[in-house]
C-alpha cells in the first residue's frame, strides 16, 4: 500500500513539474498571429483633383478702338473679364478621366478659322451676331494606361499643335500669337502614345473632320501626330502634324529649353496649307523669358507671319501680306495670383489691315494691357 501511495505521489509531482515548464517555455500570446491573418485595410481611391483659374483685364488700344484680331481681350478701355475656367481630373489605377469647362468670353469666343471652310458653330453655343454666348468645354477625355510606357486616350481634347493654349494660367503673355488664333484649339479624336524612353515618345490618332468641334460633319479623317523629344535636361521639343482632306494640313514646332534657372527660350513655327490649296498661312514665333527675382519674371514675344495667296483668315493679314509683332510682357507673383502688364506692336507689310483714330487704313498698332490670373 505504501508503495502504490509512494507512486501516485511519484507521478502526480511530474505532471506538475511539467507543466511549470511549459508554462515558462511556450510565447505568450501577442495577438499579433492573429492581426496577420486578418484582410487587409481597402486602399482608398486617389482624390478627385480640382483645378482652374479667373482671370480678368484693363486693355487700352492706342488707336481709340480695338484694332487687333487676335483671340480674346478684344475690348477696348475697358475693365472686362476673361473667364472661369473649371478642371475636374481623377485616376483609379489605370483609368482616368479628365473634364474641364469654361465661362465667360474668353472661353466662349473660340472662333472657328475660316481656314476650315465648312466649319459650324459649337454645338453647345448659341450664335449672336458674329460671337457666341455660352459655356465652352475645353476637355472631356477618358485615358487608359495600357503599360506604364503606352496609353490610349479618347473624347474631347485639347490641341496638341501650339505653343500657346487658351487657359491665361498657362501662358506667359496675355494676349495671344496670330499662330495661336490660326490654328487648332481643341481636336476631338482617339488618340495612342508610347513612350520609347524618357527622352522619346510618339503620339498618333485619328480625329473628327474639323477642329474646334466635338461633333463631326459626318467623317473622321484628320490624322494627326506628335513626336516628343527630350535631347537634354530642361530642353523638350515637339513635332507635330494635323492633316486631313476637310481641316487642311498643319506641321508644326513647338520647343521650350530652361537654359538656366533663370533664363527660359520658347520657339514657335508652323506652316498650314488649307484644302483644296485654297491658300494657308506660315509663321514663326520666338518667347524669350527672364526670371529678375522670385515674384518677378520680364519676357517677350517676337512673331512673324504671312498669309498664303488665295485665303482670308480670321485673324491676320491680307492673302499674300504679313504682320511683326513684338509683345513686352512682365509676370509679378503674389501666391496664386498673377499680374501681368503687357505692351504690344504690331506692324503689317501693306496699310489694310490696322486703322489709326480717324479710322485711316495704317501699317501698324499698338495696345497696353493690365491683366490679372487667379491659378487655383
Amino acid at each position: 500500500m505504501k508503495k502504490i501511495v509512494f507512486s501516485a505521489c511519484l507521478l502526480a509531482a511530474s505532471v506538475l513539474t511539467f507543466n511549470a515548464q511549459a508554462a515558462t517555455t511556450m510565447p505568450a500570446d501577442t495577438g499579433k498571429a492573429a492581426a496577420a491573418a486578418a484582410p487587409a485595410a481597402p486602399v482608398p481611391d486617389p482624390p478627385l483633383v480640382f483645378s482652374g483659374s479667373v482671370d480678368t483685364y484693363y486693355k487700352y488700344d492706342f488707336s481709340g478702338h480695338n484694332n487687333f484680331p487676335t483671340s480674346f481681350a478684344n475690348e477696348h478701355n475697358s475693365i472686362s473679364i476673361g473667364m472661369i475656367d473649371l478642371g475636374l481630373k481623377k485616376t483609379v489605377g489605370n483609368a482616368s478621366f479628365v473634364g474641364e469647362i469654361s465661362f465667360g468670353p474668353r472661353g466662349q469666343y473660340q472662333s472657328i478659322p475660316n481656314a476650315n471652310p465648312g466649319s459650324v458653330p459649337y454645338p453647345n453655343t448659341t450664335q449672336t451676331g458674329t460671337t457666341y454666348s455660352s459655356y465652352h468645354i475645353q476637355n472631356l477625355y477618358v485615358s487608359y494606361n495600357v503599360t506604364p510606357k503606352f496609353n490610349l486616350s479618347m473624347g474631347y481634347m485639347a490641341t496638341y499643335i501650339g505653343y500657346e493654349v487658351i487657359s491665361p494660367a498657362a501662358n506667359f503673355n496675355y494676349s495671344t500669337s496670330y499662330l495661336f488664333t490660326n490654328g487648332p484649339f481643341q481636336n476631338a479624336g482617339f488618340k495612342a502614345t508610347y513612350a520609347f524612353s524618357d527622352k522619346v515618345s510618339l503620339m498618333a490618332g485619328i480625329f473628327n473632320d474639323y477642329w474646334n468641334v466635338y461633333q463631326s460633319a459626318g467623317k473622321v479623317n484628320t490624322f494627326g501626330a506628335q513626336l516628343t523629344i527630350t535631347p537634354v535636361k530642361n530642353w523638350t521639343a515637339y513635332i507635330n502634324l494635323a492633316t486631313g482632306p476637310s481641316s487642311g494640313t498643319e506641321v508644326d514646332l513647338t520647343t521650350a529649353y530652361q537654359i538656366t534657372d533663370a533664363f527660359k527660350l520658347g520657339l514657335n513655327a508652323a506652316d498650314f496649307s488649307a484644302p483644296n490649296s485654297t491658300g494657308g498661312f506660315t509663321g514663326v514665333a520666338l518667347y524669350p523669358q527672364l526670371a529678375v527675382s522670385k515674384v518677378v519674371t520680364l519676357g517677350l514675344r517676337g512673331e512673324y507671319f504671312k498669309t498664303k495667296a488665295g485665303t482670308y483668315l480670321t485673324a491676320g493679314p491680307a492673302p499674300g501680306e504679313n504682320v511683326t509683332g513684338i509683345t513686352f510682357t512682365a509676370n509679378i507673383k503674389a501666391g496664386p495670383l498673377t499680374i501681368i502688364p503687357e505692351i504690344r506692336f504690331d506692324n503689317s507689310s501693306k496699310s489694310d489691315m490696322f486703322t489709326n483714330s480717324s479710322s485711316a487704313y495704317t501699317t501698324s498698332a499698338s495696345q497696353f494691357v493690365l491683366a490679372a490670373v487667379y491659378a487655383f
